[in-house]
């Protein structure tokens, strides 16, 4: 959403930068962005978000958060309401560093019950 322009969000965005000056993604998340934008060919939109990337902190899979992944996934599993790698990842990632997931997708990052989650496309 940040990369559309959606308006609530980079309001959000851009006092989150006053605050801490950098941006964290993941490595997943880096490589969502990525292939979308090399599947539609979109030279000027990939040349921005490197730019974006490389002026922010691309956090990697690490063996604990690769756990935290894993551990989620097998509660979920049980649960009956299981969620794709990817986003396992990109949850594993966030609980391992102690962050806040900035998601739109409330409907699968929201059954993670130990992870924190904020939409900032809502007001």
């Amino acid at each position: 959403m940040f990369l559309r322009n959606h308006p609530e969000v980079t309001d959000h965005f851009a006092s989150y930068l006053v605050r801490y000056r950098k941006m964290n993604i993941s490595i997943i998340t880096y490589y969502e962005i990525m292939s979308g934008l090399k599947h539609r060919d979109a030279r000027k939109k990939t040349a921005s978000f490197l730019e974006f990337a490389s002026e922010n902190r691309v956090l990697p899979l690490t063996e604990q958060s690769v756990t935290a992944s894993a551990e989620i996934y097998a509660e979920l599993r049980k649960e009956g309401k299981p969620l794709d790698d990817t986003d396992l990842l990109i949850a594993g990632i966030a609980v391992e560093n102690r962050l806040v997931l900035v998601t739109h997708n409330q409907r699968h990052f929201g059954r993670i019950g130990r992870l924190e989650t904020e939409d900032w496309s809502e007001k």
